[in-house]
């Protein structure tokens, strides 16, 4: 694999040469599964070209082309004078390489059940979550094609890596040799059954969560009931955490009829004894989930589509879901008899990688619940916080003010006139209490919050305890 990576990195098929060579028209066709610009822009025949026909569009080059990097390589097979590749291979961000299962395209041959999606969204969605802190061991539960391997190893002593299908292992594998990532303990089997009674700093999973009324393609669903496999995997985490431990997941929910899906999601994190953050992302009407997934497998246009389509709603009708939701959730081994549960829904564009400061949300989350005197902490105000004011021309006092953050998260929030003052001056010099009773008698407008009232703006991030 060396001589081949050797080969990679020397003809520029790296995510930053790909993206140059074919150009923001060809990139966005592929994004919709058309080939046709990324062949027009890789029809001259170098080095480069060849590479991303071969191992990104997957099309059959000259065999007198390539190197014996690459015809040695185990991952191609000829067929007359050209060469096809069996997998595809592409450059990730961090500078290595991933071996998946080509994606599949109307017409081509249904999946294979036991295929190993190659690095996507959601994979990168994952990535750009998990805490960036240095950890001594760390799990990747369900690892694919090994793209958060790739992560972690510059940041986990120790890495254990578990998929349930073997042959995603073996894929993976070949992955790190790739990206030069040595030592991985990679084992096979369902969930934590590799791993039974180990503990670990950091364990991130991109799960089998697509809820559906199947379970044939291994990498995407289980086969179990609604949302009980993202459930199980919430709940059997915090066992294998160790003392201030962090797991971070992808998860999908539903939303069932007369049922609030954050008391539904709460309910997953209710005994785990961590602090938990549960964040909303997106959420799909039935139909539009249905039509995702069918898509991601190429079904539409396929004799079995309309009959596949009607019995995946028919049996979303029948457990009376409204909706799916995608998201993340977040549990820390807080070591504390007093866990807090954050359950929120954030549609707006956030700071990315939200793993730079994810710990300091969850410090945030759990000081404001258990701060016990409040009146006497030393709060400031967030760096980058903005305080915006929205009023008829010409008038003493605004209809609105609302404070806004311009970093991390970006919450938006409205608030009083007490609150929106001590923003403009609480710096961790004076008290909070004491700050409170002087703005409300400069305010003048008989507003007396208590202490407690500045919890919440704590928890968002608005004032740093």
């Amino acid at each position: 694999m060396e001589r081949l990576r050797d080969h990679l990195l020397e003809t520029g098929y790296t995510i930053d040469g790909v993206r140059d060579r074919l150009g923001r028209m060809a990139a966005s066709a592929l994004a919709r599964e058309e080939l046709v610009p990324a062949l027009r822009a890789t029809a001259d025949g170098d080095p480069l070209a060849t590479m991303i026909r071969l191992w990104w569009l997957g099309v059959p080059v000259p065999a007198r082309h390539l190197p014996p990097a690459v015809l040695e390589s185990g991952l191609v097979v000829g067929e007359g004078e050209r060469v096809r590749a069996e997998v595809h291979l592409q450059p990730w961000e961090t500078g290595g390489y991933l071996v998946s299962d080509r994606k599949v395209r109307p017409g081509d041959p249904a999946l294979r059940a036991d295929h190993v999606v190659g690095a996507g969204g959601a994979s990168a969605n994952l990535a750009q979550l998990v805490s960036r802190r240095p950890v001594g061991r760390a799990l990747d539960l369900g690892t694919g094609c090994g793209v958060q391997v790739l992560g972690l190893a510059g940041r986990a002593g120790e890495i254990v890596a578990t998929d349930v299908n073997p042959r995603a292992v073996e894929l993976a594998r070949l992955s790190w040799a790739l990206s030069g990532v040595s030592g991985v303990d990679a084992r096979v089997g369902s969930m934590f059954d590799p791993v039974e009674d180990e503990l670990f700093d950091l364990v991130v999973s991109n799960p089998p969560f697509v809820v559906s009324p199947g379970g044939e393609l291994t990498y995407r669903e289980t086969g179990r009931e609604g949302d009980a496999f993202c459930r199980d995997l919430v709940r059997w985490t915090p066992r294998h955490l160790n003392p201030g431990g962090q797991a971070h997941f992808l998860a999908n929910w539903l939303h069932v009829e007369a049922e609030d899906w954050r008391e539904r999601v709460g309910g997953w994190l209710s005994d785990t004894g961590c602090d938990a953050w549960v964040v909303q992302r997106d959420v799909q009407d039935p139909a539009e989930y249905v039509e995702l997934w069918l898509r991601d497998a190429a079904e539409q246009g396929t004799p079995g589509y309309i009959e596949h389509y009607d019995r995946w709603l028919s049996w979303f009708e029948e457990r009376k879901v409204e909706g799916v939701g995608f998201g993340w959730i977040t549990l820390r081994n807080s070591g504390t008899l007093d866990p807090v549960v954050r359950v929120e829904q954030l549609t707006h564009q956030v700071t990315l990688p939200v793993g730079d400061y994810v710990d300091d949300v969850l410090d945030a989350i759990a000081s404001a619940h258990r701060a016990t005197d409040l009146p006497s902490a030393l709060l400031r105000t967030a760096d980058g916080l903005l305080d915006e004011r929205i009023g008829l021309p010409g008038a003493e006092d605004p209809m609105r003010i609302v404070l806004r953050q311009t970093t991390g998260l970006r919450r938006m929030r409205e608030v009083g006139t007490v609150e929106a003052a001590l923003a403009g001056v609480c710096d961790g010099e004076l008290a909070l209490g004491p700050l409170l009773n002087v703005i409300a008698e400069l305010v003048g407008n008989g507003e007396m919050p208590h202490a407690d009232a500045i919890r919440p703006l704590i928890a968002e991030g608005y004032f740093l305890l």
